[in-house]
C-alpha cells in the first residue's frame, strides 16, 4: 500500500473528529468515542494489529487518562466549584475590581492576569468563562469580553490545569517534563509579551493611542508573567509554571495600576468589595495558596520530600504486543491528590458545610463526565494509532512532503488538534508522537519540534468552536458564534503565521 493512501487512512480517526464536530455538530465526547472505534477497526483491518493487542493498547490509554489526568481535572474544577459555593470567588472578583477604574487595566487584570491564574489552576474553559462573565457583568460589551478572554487564554493553555497538557505530552513521547516546559515557554514568550498589548489596544478602542499612559504597565504585566514562568519551568516543570507567572504578573500589575491616575475617557464605574478584611481575603484565596505551597513543597526543588514520596508508585506494562511501554502510576505525589487536599482544607477554612462539599463534588463529576469520556477516548485513540503504526505512517508522509521545512507546519498540527477538540491535552495526544517521529527522522531537536505542537495549541485554543461556545455561554451570547469567530479569526491567522516563523528559524538556530 503506498504511503499517500496510508497517510489518508491514518488520518481518518482525526478527520472523523473534524466531521463529527464541525459538520454533524456532535458533542465532543461522542465524536471522540467514534474516533476511538474507527481507529480500532482500522488498526485491525488495515494495519493487521491483533484484536487483543488493539484492546490492550486502548486500555493503556484509558488507564493513563484516568490517572493522573482525570484526577487533576476533577480536583481542579471541584476546587473552583467549592469556592463558588462558599462565596470565596465573589470575594476574589471584588478584590480585582477594586484596584482601578481604568477600563483598559481592568481588562488586563481580569482577562490576562486572573484568566492566566484560572487557566493554571483549573483550565478546561474556566479561564475563559469566568473572566468573560466578570467583564460583561462590569458593563463591557459581551462580544468584546469574549474576544479579549479568548486572546488572553490561548498561549497559557499548554500549562493549564496544573500543567496537564505539557506533562501528558512529555509522558506520551518520553521527554523530560522540565526541559520540554522550558522550551515551550521560550517558544510562547514572544506571543505572551505581545498579546497584552493587543488586548489594551482593543480595550481602549483607539489602536496604538490606547497605550498612552499604560505602555509600561502592559509591558511589565507580560514580562513578569513570562520570566517567572521560564524559571519555574526550568527548575520545577510544567505544574506551576503558569500559576506562578500569573500570580507575579497580577501582583506587579496591581501595584502599578494602583499608582496610575485614570484618564477621564477610560473611566469606568465598577462595583467593589467594600467590607473586605485581610482575614476574608486570605480565606477566599486559601485553597489556591495551599495548592501552590503543596505542589512547590513536593516538587524536585525539595529533593528529600520528592524522593521519599516517589516510592509510592507502581510501574506496569499493559500492551500485549511487541515493545510495550512501561507506564508509571504515582499514587501520592501527583497534582490531583494535593489539589483535592487543598480544596478540602481550604473549604473548611471558608466554613463550607458537608452539604457544600457533597453538592460541589457531585456537580463537578456531572459537569466533567463528558470531558472524562473525551480524555479516555482520545488517549485510547492515540495509543491504538501509535502501536498499530498509523502515527509512523502519518509522520513518514509529512516528512517526505515537507522535508527540512517541516517545522513551518509543525505548529499547524497542534493548532488543528486544539481547534477540533478544544483541548491542548487532546492535541498533544493526537499529534505529539507524529512530532516526535518527525524530529527523530529529520535529526532535529525533539524538544523543539514537540514543543511546536503546543505553540500551535495557543492559536487553536482561541479559535476553537468549543472555546467560543464557552465564552458566549458565560455572557448570555449563545447563538452569536459566527460573529465572535469573525472577530477573533484575523488575530488567529496572523499569530499562526508567526508561529511558523518561530518554528522554522528556531530550528535553524538550534
Amino acid at each position: 500500500m503506498n504511503t499517500g493512501l496510508l497517510f489518508v487512512l491514518g488520518l481518518c480517526p482525526i478527520l472523523w473528529l473534524i466531521l463529527a464536530l464541525l459538520v454533524l455538530k456532535w458533542p465532543t465526547w461522542k465524536a471522540a468515542v467514534g474516533s476511538a472505534l474507527l481507529a480500532a477497526i482500522e488498526a485491525m483491518l488495515v494495519w493487521k494489529l491483533p484484536a487483543l493487542d488493539t484492546g490492550s493498547a486502548a486500555l493503556e490509554g484509558i488507564m493513563m487518562a484516568l490517572w493522573p489526568i482525570v484526577v487533576v481535572i476533577i480536583a481542579a474544577v471541584f476546587t473552583y466549584n467549592l469556592c463558588v459555593k462558599t462565596g470565596a470567588m465573589e470575594t476574589i472578583k471584588g478584590m480585582l475590581a477594586s484596584v482601578t477604574s481604568d477600563r483598559r487595566l481592568l481588562v488586563l487584570l481580569i482577562a490576562w492576569c486572573f484568566g492566566g491564574f484560572m487557566e493554571g489552576m483549573a483550565g478546561f474553559g474556566t479561564a475563559i468563562a469566568i473572566p468573560a462573565g466578570m467583564l460583561a457583568a462590569m458593563g463591557f460589551d459581551p462580544i468584546f469580553s469574549c474576544l479579549v478572554c479568548l486572546l488572553a487564554n490561548g498561549f497559557p493553555t499548554p500549562w493549564g490545569s496544573i500543567g496537564i497538557p505539557t506533562t501528558t505530552l512529555a509522558n506520551l513521547v518520553g521527554l523530560e517534563n522540565t526541559h520540554l516546559s522550558f522550551v515551550e515557554s521560550l517558544q510562547c514568550a514572544p506571543f505572551m509579551l505581545a498579546v497584552p498589548f493587543i488586548m489594551m489596544m482593543l480595550a481602549g478602542g483607539k489602536g496604538m493611542k490606547s497605550l498612552k499612559g499604560i505602555g509600561f504597565i502592559t509591558l511589565m504585566s507580560g514580562v513578569c508573567f513570562v520570566i517567572p514562568q521560564l524559571i519555574v519551568s526550568w527548575f520545577v516543570g510544567a505544574d506551576l509554571a503558569v500559576v506562578v507567572g500569573a500570580v507575579c504578573s497580577m501582583a506587579v500589575t496591581i501595584v502599578l495600576a494602583m499608582k496610575k491616575k485614570t484618564p477621564p475617557e477610560y473611566e469606568m464605574e465598577v462595583k467593589t468589595e467594600k467590607s473586605l478584611t485581610l482575614d476574608k481575603a486570605l480565606r477566599a484565596w486559601s485553597p489556591f495558596i495551599m495548592i501552590f505551597i503543596l505542589l512547590l513543597g513536593t516538587s524536585k526543588l525539595v529533593a528529600p520530600v520528592n524522593s521519599w514520596l516517589a516510592q509510592f508508585s507502581s510501574a506496569v506494562s499493559v500492551y500485549t504486543g511487541a515493545d510495550p511501554n512501561t507506564i508509571s502510576f504515582v499514587w501520592i505525589n501527583t497534582p490531583g491528590v494535593w489539589i483535592f487536599l487543598s480544596a478540602i482544607v481550604g473549604g473548611l477554612i471558608q466554613h463550607a458545610s458537608w452539604e457544600d462539599f457533597r453538592s460541589a463534588f457531585v456537580a463537578t463529576v456531572k459537569q466533567m463526565t463528558p470531558t472524562i469520556i473525551t480524555m479516555c477516548s482520545v488517549l485510547a485513540t492515540a495509543k491504538i494509532m501509535s502501536y498499530s503504526g498509523m502515527i509512523g505512517d502519518i509522520a513518514a508522509f509529512c516528512i517526505a512532503v515537507t522535508g527540512s521545512f517541516y517545522t513551518i507546519f509543525a505548529p499547524w498540527l497542534g493548532c488543528l488538534g486544539c481547534f477540533v477538540t478544544g483541548s491542548g491535552t487532546s492535541s498533544g495526544l493526537l499529534f505529539g508522537q507524529v512530532q516526535m517521529d518527525a524530529a527523530t527522522a529529520l535529526n532535529m531537536d525533539p524538544f523543539w519540534v514537540v514543543g511546536l505542537n503546543m505553540l500551535g495549541v495557543g492559536v487553536g485554543k482561541m479559535l476553537s468552536p468549543q472555546s467560543i461556545a464557552i465564552a458566549l455561554s458565560a455572557v448570555g451570547g449563545t447563538g452569536r458564534d459566527s460573529e465572535l469567530l469573525k472577530k477573533v479569526l484575523p488575530y488567529g491567522a496572523v499569530l499562526l503565521v508567526l508561529t511558523s516563523l518561530v518554528g522554522y528559524f528556531g530550528s535553524i538556530l538550534l
